[in-house]
């Protein structure tokens, strides 16, 4: 059976009743040890978009390198997705099954061996056997991320806990291109894939050296403590994972999750399409570089203030849910700017426009993930993140093929893809309003 419990909390102590700084230097007050717990798995994030976004970067040496067509890159990009879906369910229910600590040391441990190995390939098959491992690996990242930001965050902090460590991907997209160019032209590809698998492995040390869990770490005082843990929680318990699927807000969470992150992936994959080809930018790193880095540095701003607007309303006493939800409704209005960009009148207009509504969709992430924080008991929380996850990976395997058909049909006109996005954001607020529970959700224990 489903139970619930209510998650309008306490208010925070020691805040009072001053401006957003003020209630930061009271949050800091009562401890700082949960903020060196967010930047481990900020910076997890920062290596985890790196490694991903690397291939796409070294494409074209690779394709002339091994003689790949255009179809073996496609093909080693559907496996990593592949991987991707499959490993978000499996990395979701294991960390679950033996704690962050254990299960994401792991899952980074294999990462950075994967990505080493892609230095040691010499066909696309070899590519495509890498791509998937990385795929099964890296998709524990956000499952580990958001249960670390779970069980270390109250919820008046989680959107912009969940902000700043997602800020990770947008800083991976930055540097990537930035600094990859000169390795590449100093030490070849090769080396490339070995430094990126280097980084992860210092990462680990830093992980097995500094991670515990709130109610065992050496430092943590206990005004932190009782801070972090203000909320009720249900009693962990095993549960099924054919019981955590019949709950409401496993789905709530993954069917709004599903329409809206493949967004995200169209930015990644065909902003430089559309961008060369509306204004004939070339390739190099001034020409195309800086409008990038420009609409990524504001999806930093994005991911970072989005929490700002919702931790301000739950410090005026609005229910966590009511205040995510009125959040994502002021950010899919300003995703509405990317309308114009497929019509804009000169680049930076169009920059402008893409850049509200990625910053604006990183805000609407991290308050998406934030609302399944707040109804989802922690000793579930990567399971269902975990479901979720698996479903928006396979929603963007059916965007990558939509954005294609609809570019070939209509002879790469972009004005209906940027159209169709804001329509996703409010149609996935309108089952959130419905579905999403207004309690902690919790069921039997496994008989």
């Amino acid at each position: 059976m489903i139970h619930s419990q209510s998650t309008h909390t306490a208010p925070a102590p020691h805040l009072g009743n001053g401006g957003i700084g003020d209630k930061i230097r009271g949050a800091m007050a009562v401890g700082k040890t949960r903020w060196g717990m967010l930047a481990l798995v900020f910076f997890a994030t920062t290596l985890n978009y790196i490694d991903r976004a690397a291939l796409g970067v070294m494409q074209p040496i690779l394709a002339k390198e091994m003689g790949w067509t255009a179809m073996d890159y496609a093909n080693i990009n559907f496996w990593f997705q592949v991987g991707y879906a499959v490993g978000f369910l499996l990395q979701g229910r294991f960390i679950d099954r033996v704690g962050v600590k254990r299960a994401f040391f792991l899952a980074v441990l294999l990462w950075s061996l994967a990505t080493g190995a892609h230095g040691l390939a010499t066909s696309a098959v070899g590519f495509m056997l890498c791509r998937f491992i990385l795929g099964l690996t890296e998709a524990a990242n956000y499952p580990a991320c958001v249960k670390t930001t779970r069980i270390w965050f109250p919820a008046g902090e989680r959107a912009i806990a969940t902000g700043i460590f997602n800020a990770g991907t947008n800083v991976g997209a930055m540097l990537t291109p930035a600094l990859l160019p000169l390795i590449l032209a100093v030490w070849g590809w090769q080396a490339a894939f070995l430094g990126m698998a280097a980084l992860g492995l210092v990462w680990l040390l830093f992980w097995a050296l500094k991670y515990y869990n709130p109610e065992e770490h050496p430092n943590v005082k206990q005004s932190e403590l009782d801070y972090i843990q203000q909320e009720a929680e249900p009693e962990p318990t095993k549960v099924a994972l054919s019981r955590i699927l019949r709950m409401r807000g496993t789905w709530a969470f993954a069917l709004a999750y599903s329409i809206t992150a493949p967004v995200f992936w169209f930015y990644l994959y065909w902003l430089p399409p559309f961008l060369n080809q509306q204004y004939d930018l070339g390739i190099s790193v001034t020409q195309m570089g800086i409008p990038l880095i420009l609409i990524w540095l504001t999806a930093d701003f994005g991911s970072i203030g989005g929490g700002i607007l919702s931790s301000w309303l739950i410090g005026r006493g609005v229910r966590a849910t009511t205040a995510r939800l009125a959040s994502m409704l002021v950010f899919a209005c300003t995703i509405v700017s990317v309308i114009f960009a497929a019509n804009a009148s000169g680049l930076w207009v169009a920059v402008l426009a893409i850049s509200l509504a990625v910053g604006a969709h990183q805000a609407w992430t991290a308050n998406i993930w934030s609302l399944v924080m707040d109804y989802t008991p922690k000793h579930m929380m990567s399971t269902v993140f975990g479901f979720g996850g698996m479903c928006a990976a396979v929603g963007g395997m059916f965007m990558t093929q939509i954005v294609g058909y609809v570019l070939t049909v209509t002879n790469n006109n972009y004005a209906v893809l940027f159209t169709m996005i804001p329509a996703m954001y409010f149609i996935a607020l309108v089952w959130l309003f419905f579905m999403a529970p207004r309690k902690i959700e919790t069921v039997d224990a496994q008989a």
